[in-house]
């Protein structure tokens, strides 16, 4: 009398590995200017960095976040690809270093061959921009965890820098300029109080408005490659995450700080969330326009300014502790 097997409890393994040649087209994709040392589809994946004079690896991890419920609903599956990409590899470029690897960790309650794919088509997508290899990761099949109709997400970019390249936040000093690079929405932070706006009035946004706040979390390694050609001094740079533009600036400032003014943000519907929020904590939840950050010596702010399409001076470094932020 036979028992019973592992597929009997939800979950496939043959069809799990079947996946993996299946999307092995779009990994490819990844390996142009780089390429693993060794074969992909091992239990860990190899990079050589003898390239490298001074190697510093650098690390980032992180998610989609509360976004992905209506991601999901508008079934955005690339998009959510691309902002597991963005969200990662644009931490791993504050610290100046290259994106080299990212690794992606799927969580669902049962295979589905397309649903999977397109998730790794939007990955893929943003990582072959950025010339970042998708070097593995790990498709979990978990029924009776994972809800049915949803998918768990989190991602994982390794960098590397030259140790004298390694940017140093400490070096920011009073009268420095804080350059902002433009978002393309939301991206990927604040979708909870997002989302409750949506869910409270939901007569003030047609569905072509819903699904344009969906676009992806907008990758800087153009606005950064850009900067390092023009070899501007840069002290610090800044991803505007969850938190705003208050704090993402003053985890690394210290006893400093910023005076910003910031333009209203009017792209889209987004000024139709933005009239349902606090306007003070509008600050210390969205990017409000500006989804990465620089701080130069003022003699090269004209020159970071040039590195990036519509790069507004946001303000100055003061000598005071705290960032302040003027809008309109």
């Amino acid at each position: 009398m036979s028992g019973l097997t592992y597929k009997d409890s939800g979950v496939d393994i043959k069809t799990a590995a079947e996946l993996v040649g299946d999307i092995g087209a779009l990994r490819r994709r990844t390996e142009g200017k780089r390429q693993l040392l060794g074969a992909f589809g091992l239990f860990a994946a190899a990079y050589d960095l003898s390239d490298y004079k001074q190697p510093v690896i650098v690390t980032g991890c992180d998610g989609v976040g509360t976004k992905l419920e209506l991601l999901l609903e508008h079934d955005l599956l690339e998009t959510a690809g691309k902002d597991l990409v963005a969200m990662n590899v644009n931490d791993v470029l504050t610290t100046g270093g290259d994106p080299i690897l990212f690794l992606d960790y799927i969580g669902i309650p049962k295979i589905d061959k397309t649903q999977i794919s397109r998730l790794i088509a939007g990955m893929t997508d943003w990582l072959s921009a950025c010339n970042c290899i998708l070097a593995g990761g790990e498709t979990a099949e978990m029924p009776g965890i994972v809800p049915d109709g949803f998918v768990e997400l989190s991602g994982f970019a390794i960098g590397a820098v030259e140790k004298p390249d390694l940017l140093n936040p400490e070096r920011v000093t009073p009268g420095d300029a804080v350059i902002g690079y433009p978002s393309d929405g939301f991206h990927a932070n604040g979708w909870s109080l997002v989302r409750r706006v949506l869910r409270e009035h939901p007569e003030d946004f047609s569905k072509e408005e819903i699904v344009a706040l969906l676009a992806p979390t907008r990758l800087y390694h153009e606005e950064v490659n850009a900067l390092k050609a023009a070899q501007i001094d840069l002290k610090a740079m800044a991803h505007i995450t969850g938190g705003g533009l208050v704090e993402n600036l003053e985890r690394f400032l210290g006893s400093k700080g910023a005076d910003l003014a910031i333009p209203e943000w009017t792209l889209g519907a987004i000024p139709k969330v933005l009239q349902h929020v606090d306007r003070a904590d509008r600050l210390n939840t969205f990017n409000m326009g500006f989804g990465w950050v620089v701080i130069v010596p003022a003699a090269h702010q004209a020159a970071a300014l040039a590195c990036g399409h519509n790069a507004q001076l946001l303000g100055t470094i003061s000598p005071h502790h705290g960032v302040r932020v003027v809008v309109g």
